[in-house]
């Protein structure tokens, strides 16, 4: 596989790399001072594992010096795909606790526990959902930096939860025996931090913009939570949106933002906006099958991570949903603002592994149809192709493995656009090596027939230290 093999220039190209944007904040509760919880997590080795559920029923910071512990970060317990984040960091709640100085963390799990697994012996693929146990008591976690909460109305803190999948999924005999022993890596983020960043966030309007040049608006994320979203000049929005669009759109719109706490009101700043939808409905996932497999698509099937309103029998979460293409469709790609959108994705760049987000249309239908489809940021494992590495054009190839790999071709050329940054043990293109084990966080486009991997991030995966060591 060549460069020369793109018909979309490397300067093209260059508009959708990485970037390491970090601006933010989010909601607000009664009493005591604020913490949000952000979960993400290191990646499952196991090819076949399309999701983990774990459902979290309580998270208590604790004081080892007085034995005592805070009130519930969680407002409600919460049921975490920790496999849909896989390089990326989402929020999980956020309630105010007791001010005090904390050093340690205990988290409740509940039953509500599944493994999903992807079968790719007969096209198309399907999911097995497998019922997964978890540990009944609690999980104590001794955290490496002291979390000080202040007094009420203080600047928010946080706690940063990695699963690491590799090490809590238990096998036998190479197979998933379903019982899950959550390795938990936890750690404390201040709101500026790298790791206290909100990648992806998306939530239901609910007070809408009051003008169109408002600077703020309402949402409710998806486990119930309400939000208050900043806007600024400084605020992207994705595929040509604009605030008077969100305004017509009213609490019809569901949308997906990332940013970083505001440090005085525990409001959400937003650096990055887009619209996912103006009718209400949002499922995301992971494309497992396009048909035709060249040209234009007629259908596409794609594991749902997630999905509003939530209980939807058409739109299976945790399985497979078939949508209809029509080619009305609007495209857009999550961090790019310009005009070349349209060319890199269409109803003809689609292609298995590529994460998406559908909204619109009544999904009642199977398959359903949508009104606009978003490329999104994921994490992809692989292992980089020995000799295939250019430093001077910045690309490599790579053998994905895990849970995209079951549907990727490989190998496929990773290209590093501009601002692309190396986490986790990775300095630089220098630990790009023959065969190394590597994440990449970006978007997986289909040019001239041919899957490229534009990233954003280029991660080490040592699973043992990978979570947290950056911001300690």
């Amino acid at each position: 596989m060549k460069l020369a093999l793109l018909t979309v220039s490397a300067a093209l190209l260059v508009t959708v790399g990485c970037s390491s944007t970090t601006t933010g904040s989010t909601a607000t509760q009664s009493g005591g001072g604020p913490v949000f919880v952000v979960g993400t997590d290191a990646p499952a080795t196991i090819p076949s594992v399309a999701g983990v559920k774990i459902q979290l029923e309580d998270i208590y910071l604790t004081d080892s010096t007085t034995s005592t512990k805070s009130n519930n970060l969680l407002a409600n317990p919460v049921v975490v795909d920790f496999a849909r984040y896989n390089g990326l960091q989402g929020l999980v709640d956020m309630n105010d606790v007791q001010p005090g100085a904390y050093d340690g963390v205990e988290i409740d799990l509940g039953t509500q526990d599944e493994i999903d697994y992807l079968n790719t012996s007969t096209p198309p693929p399907t999911v097995t959902p497998l019922a997964a146990t978890v540990p009944s008591t609690p999980i104590d976690i001794t955290l490496p930096k002291t979390l000080t909460v202040s007094q009420t109305g203080g600047v928010p803190v946080g706690l940063r939860i990695d699963l690491n999948l590799a090490q809590s999924l238990t096998t036998s005999g190479g197979d998933l025996t379903g019982a899950i022993t959550p390795v938990f890596e936890v750690s404390t983020v201040a709101r500026t931090d790298t790791g206290a960043h909100i990648d992806e966030f998306v939530g239901s309007v609910t007070t809408a913009l009051s003008s169109a040049t408002a600077d703020s608006f309402q949402i409710t994320g998806p486990h119930g939570e309400n939000f208050t979203i900043n806007l600024s000049s400084t605020t992207e929005w994705d595929g040509g949106a604009t605030e008077s669009q969100l305004l017509a759109d009213g609490t019809n719109a569901v949308v997906e933002v990332a940013g970083q706490f505001d440090p005085a009101d525990q409001t959400l700043d937003a650096d990055e906006i887009a619209i996912l939808t103006d009718s209400k409905f949002y499922a995301r996932g992971l494309v497992t099958y396009v048909t035709p497999s060249s040209g234009a698509a007629s259908e596409i099937n794609f594991y749902v991570r997630a999905v509003l309103p939530s209980g939807l029998s058409e739109v299976p979460l945790g399985n497979l949903a078939d949508v209809t293409i029509t080619g009305n469709e609007k495209y857009g790609i999550y961090w790019m603002h310009n005009s070349f959108t349209n060319v890199l994705f269409n109803d003809a760049a689609l292609t298995a592994g590529q994460e998406i987000s559908v909204g619109g249309a009544d999904p009642t239908a199977t398959p359903f149809e949508v009104k606009r489809i978003h490329l999104q940021n994921w994490g992809y494992n692989g292992t980089v192709v020995a000799g295939s590495e250019n430093s001077g054009q910045g690309f490599f190839e790579m053998n994905v493995n895990g849970f995209a790999g079951q549907v990727i071709p490989s190998p496929i050329l990773v290209y590093l656009g501009t601002g692309c940054d190396f986490r986790y043990g990775f300095g630089g293109f220098a630990n790009v090596t023959d065969n190394a084990q590597i994440r990449v966080v970006g978007i997986l486009l289909k040019l001239n027939g041919q899957d490229v991997l534009v990233a954003r991030h280029i991660d080490g995966l040592n699973f043992t230290d990978m979570a947290v060591t950056a911001w300690q």
